[in-house]
């Protein structure tokens, strides 16, 4: 081999030499870069919140949800709702109105209203028979967002009954619903476990949430168990329902009721024919045995004795009073009927109000603007009739002044709800007539929503403080009362003397 031959050999494996180092080059660059991508593409991923309803990714809910800076996860109540499988309105469930500060959200079998500011919750069971609502408190206040009503995931919890998690290291919120838990989870387990099926009560169907299920082991019989199959209650009980509110069991055997502990604690011995939660904050039952009733706190001791012939309102029939509670009325009275009379005794237990009154409330007749009225919130007065006369007894039973009313009733102008009372052949609003016996108005601050305020107060209803005119004629409305509603006070020494 001349030298010629042997340069050019010499030139060519350097060549490949280095075109080999610039592929292996390249290699490792292409290679740093795959590793660069699926590290920013695992990062993206790790940032990427992640929804998950009922077992199933769902990217919609993005839109629904916010994060707050401090972790705390809040949810527009009103888009939530048709995720869940409740149907949204703007205003009260019971007093229908498009006022954007309330919403309430319906299903087949409850309803729940939230209001701007508020931490407490009402609720009302729409499969019970019983018009009384629930209540329940949250942390953190309903608040508006970008102009929309939003609750924390503790608030979606409460009012949806769903299972809602934020984990904040993976990023991830799941949501778990009753009815995916109870039919796709737990129903399959509880064959697995030996019981026909899990109770269908919707008290009961909540139970699953705090990890417990109320089965049937067969037609007749009942029990509790965790979900994990462990016993909690035998399954020798006739009814069992759960008591959200106080985490209790209500148990039926042999036509008598009690109530049990989680940890199978007799609470309330099987004694009584029925047993009702009256209010949880007041901690009261309704309780009946052998057609009389009475009430009892939630340790079984007795605040109101069992004879009497009825406990509670038809708040029904004042449907336009915004009132939640038919046994705790005006705050702190509790309306009890014997021998025909009507009296009062307060949360305590006392009697505050003998047996002397005719009925509670005011039933219009024939007056067409006139509505039904048992409260007037501004002075947390209840309505009472004695002789079909009429008066206003204050939150501790007082009479604000003395039976001589015809009338007293409410009225709707626009959206502000109007007290009127007809005494002595003239109509006055609710607050001249009051003001003029040296009686002010007793609201309470509606922008105060501390828990404990929210289960001693309610919010008040401005009563009208202005004359305004009235049609009063006998032919038309049906109400006695004077045609002019402006005309000047008589003379109150003179009225004193007359009443």
């Amino acid at each position: 081999m001349n030298l010629v031959e042997e340069s050019f050999q010499n030139k060519e494996q350097r060549k490949k030499k280095k075109t080999s180092t610039i592929i292996l080059i390249l290699i490792v660059i292409v290679f740093i870069a795959i590793i660069a991508i699926m590290i920013y593409i695992s990062q993206v991923k790790k940032n990427t919140l992640k929804i998950y309803l009922d077992g199933s990714l769902n990217s919609k809910l993005e839109n629904v949800l916010i994060i707050e800076e401090d972790g705390t996860v809040y949810a527009k109540i009103k888009e939530i709702a048709g995720f869940l499988g409740y149907d949204s309105y703007n205003g009260e469930y019971a007093e229908k109105s498009e006022e954007a500060s309330k919403c309430y959200v319906e299903s087949k079998e409850e309803i729940c209203n939230f209001e701007l500011g508020s931490k407490k919750l009402y609720k009302l069971d729409l499969t019970a028979s019983r018009d009384n609502y629930e209540y329940c408190y949250i942390k953190k206040p309903i608040k508006s967002i970008d102009g929309e009503i939003c609750a924390t995931s503790e608030g979606i919890e409460k009012g949806f009954n769903v299972s809602f998690n934020y984990d904040k290291d993976k990023n991830t919120i799941t949501i778990y619903t009753i009815p995916y838990l109870k039919d796709k989870v737990y129903s399959s387990k509880v064959l697995d476990y030996g019981y026909k099926e899990i109770s269908d009560v919707l008290a009961n169907k909540k139970a699953i949430l705090e990890g417990m299920l109320v089965v049937k082991k067969d037609n007749t019989t009942m029990g509790v168990i965790s979900t994990s199959g462990d016993m909690i209650l035998e399954t020798k009980y006739n009814n069992i329902t759960y008591l959200p509110n106080i985490g209790d069991f209500l148990v039926e055997a042999n036509k008598k009721v009690g109530v049990l502990t989680k940890d199978r604690a007799t609470v309330i011995r099987l004694i009584y024919d029925s047993i009702e939660l009256m209010d949880s904050d007041a901690e009261l039952y309704l309780v009946k045995q052998e057609d009389k009733y009475g009430v009892i706190n939630l340790n079984g001791e007795i605040k109101i004795y069992i004879e009497n012939d009825e406990i509670g309102i038809d708040i029904n029939k004042f449907s336009k009073n915004d009132l939640k509670s038919k046994y705790i009325i005006a705050e702190n009275l509790i309306p009890v009927k014997k021998n025909g009379q009507w009296g009062l005794f307060n949360k305590k237990g006392k009697q505050v109000v003998d047996f002397k009154y005719d009925s509670f409330g005011y039933i219009v007749s024939s007056n067409r603007n006139a509505l039904d009225l048992l409260v007037i919130p501004g002075y947390n007065a209840i309505v009472a009739c004695k002789n079909k006369k009429y008066t206003l007894l204050d939150s501790n039973g007082e009479e604000l002044f003395a039976p001589i009313a015809d009338d007293i009733y409410m009225t709707i102008e626009g959206n502000e709800k109007l007290y009127h009372i007809n005494a002595n052949n003239r109509v006055r609003s609710a607050t001249e007539f009051l003001e003029s016996r040296g009686i002010t108005s007793k609201s309470s601050n509606s922008n105060n929503y501390s828990n404990e305020e929210d289960s001693n107060n309610t919010a008040s209803v401005t009563t009208n403080t202005t004359n305004s005119q009235v049609n009063t004629d006998n032919e038309t409305n049906g109400i006695n009362g004077a045609d002019n509603f402006n005309q000047e006070s008589d003379n109150e020494e003179e009225q004193q003397n007359e009443e």
